[in-house]
C-alpha cells in the first residue's frame, strides 16, 4: 500500500499545502549531511559515498548508540526494486567490516567533509555520551531505503524480508511542500522504527568458549576496595546480580569497568553471596566487609534491607587477583569485547582477541 503524505495549515478552513517536490534526492542527501536527525535523531553519521570492495558507493553510513551500523541508500534514479537489492548487496560488505575499518571510514569522512570531530572515538562520545570502547561495533546492522515513493512490489519485498527472512530493512519516505515561499519537508516510516524487527546479526560465527569469563564492574562501585579485599560485585536488581552465580571456585574472570577499560584478572575463590554476609580474611580472622568500610565508601554494600527485597541487594564473589590495576592504568582500545551483563561467557571472535591482547599487555602470556 503506497504511503501518501500531506500537510494542512490549520485555520477556519484547513488548507492543504502545495506539494513542491525535491529537485533530486541529492538535495535530500545534503540536508541529511547537515542534520541526520532528519532521518533519526539517535544516529551518528560516519560516512558518505563509502566505496566498497566491489567498487560500489554506499550513499550514507551511520551508527546508533549500540554500535550497530545503518546502511542508508537513496533511491535516486534507480528502480525501487533495484535500490532494495543494492542495499542488501551493500549489507553483504558491511557485515565483514572490522572495528578499525569503521574507524578509518569515519576519519576519511571527517577529513573530507570537515566534521567537528576528527576521530570516531570523539564523535561517538560527543553524540551519545558514552565511550566507543564500551560498545560492540558492528555486531548488528540494518538497512534503510530513502525515497519519495516505492512501488507496491518493493513494499511487499521489504515486509517479507523483515517478517520471514529476518533482515532488518526499512523504508523512509519524504515529501516536500511549499507555502508562501517557505519550504517544508515531511517524512514517514514504512515500518514503525519504535518497534523495529530484530536487527541482522553481524555474523553467525561462534567459537568454542575459551573458559575465560567476562565481568563488568560498575563505575559507580569502589574499585580500590574490590582490589584490596578481593571481590567483584553486582546488584540493585536481579538482572545485575544473578549472572554472578555463573562463577565457581577456580574460574578465571577478566574485569572491565565500562567507559574506563579493563582493570584486572582474577581467580574465583568463593560462591556468590549477599554483601551483608561477605567476609574478608584479616589478622583477627574472617570479618564482615560491612565492619571494614562505611556507607560513604560503598553505598551499594548497604542495599540489603529486607524492605527492598533480596533482588535489590548487592552481591559479591570472592576472588584472588592475578593482576589488577588502578583505573588510571586501565587498558582500553577499539576492538575489545564489552557487554552490559555483570558476568558472561563470550563465544565471539572478539573475546578471543580481547583475552589475547590483555595477556600480552599485562605480561601474562602462558
Amino acid at each position: 500500500m503506497g504511503i501518501e503524505q500531506g500537510i494542512w495549515k490549520l485555520g477556519d478552513t484547513p488548507q492543504k499545502l502545495r506539494p513542491a517536490g525535491l529537485a533530486d534526492e541529492g538535495q535530500l542527501e545534503e540536508q541529511i549531511m547537515q542534520d541526520i536527525a532528519i532521518l533519526n535523531e539517535d544516529w551518528l553519521l560516519i560516512g558518505r559515498q563509502v566505496r566498497t570492495d566491489f567498487d560500489k558507493l554506499i550513499d550514507l553510513l551511520a551508527l546508533d548508540a549500540n554500535g550497530n551500523v545503518i546502511i542508508i541508500e537513496l533511491k535516486r534514479d534507480k528502480t525501487p526494486r533495484d535500490v532494495v537489492a543494492q542495499a542488501i548487496d551493500y549489507a553483504a560488505w558491511v557485515v565483514t567490516l572490522a572495528d578499525y575499518q569503521l574507524v578509518d571510514i569515519y576519519q576519511a569522512f571527517a577529513e573530507r567533509y570537515q566534521r567537528p570531530h576528527a576521530s570516531l572515538e570523539d564523535a561517538f562520545e560527543g553524540r551519545f555520551g558514552i565511550t566507543l570502547d564500551s560498545v560492540a561495533l558492528n555486531e548488528n546492522h540494518q538497512m534503510v531505503v530513502v525515497a519519495t515513493q516505492l512501488d507496491a512490489s518493493s513494499e511487499r519485498i521489504i515486509n517479507y524480508l523483515n517478517d520471514h527472512a529476518q533482515l532488518a530493512i526499512n523504508a523512509l519516505f519524504f515529501a516536500a511542500f511549499e507555502d508562501q515561499g517557505n519550504q517544508y519537508l515531511s517524512r514517514a516510516w514504512m515500518i514503525d522504527p519504535d518497534e523495529p524487527p530484530q536487527p541482522v546479526a553481524r555474523k553467525p560465527r561462534r567459537e568454542p568458549w575459551n573458559g575465560e569469563f567476562y565481568a563488568s564492574f560498575g563505575d559507580d562501585r569502589p574499585w580500590e576496595l574490590a582490589r584490596q579485599h578481593g571481590f567483584i560485585a553486582g546488584g540493585g536488581a536481579s538482572w545485575y546480580s544473578k549472572t554472578l552465580a555463573m562463577l565457581s571456585e577456580g574460574d578465571r574472570v577478566w574485569v572491565n569497568i565500562p567507559k574506563t577499560g579493563y582493570v584486572g584478572v582474577a581467580e574465583v575463590t568463593g560462591e556468590r553471596c549477599r554483601a551483608d554476609e561477605f567476609r574478608v580474611s584479616t589478622e583477627q580472622g574472617p570479618t564482615l566487609l560491612t565492619e571494614l568500610t562505611t556507607a560513604a565508601e560503598y553505598p551499594h554494600l548497604y542495599q540489603f534491607s529486607d524492605e527492598h527485597g533480596a533482588n535489590a541487594a548487592e552481591y559479591l564473589v570472592a576472588v584472588r587477583w592475578i593482576a589488577s590495576f588502578p583505573t588510571s592504568q586501565a587498558f582500553s582500545e577499539v576492538g575489545l569485547f564489552g557487554n552490559q551483563n555483570t558476568v558472561c561467557k563470550p563465544t565471539t571472535p572478539k573475546w578471543e582477541h580481547t583475552v589475547s591482547r590483555l595477556k600480552q599487555t599485562w605480561g601474562l602470556e602462558e
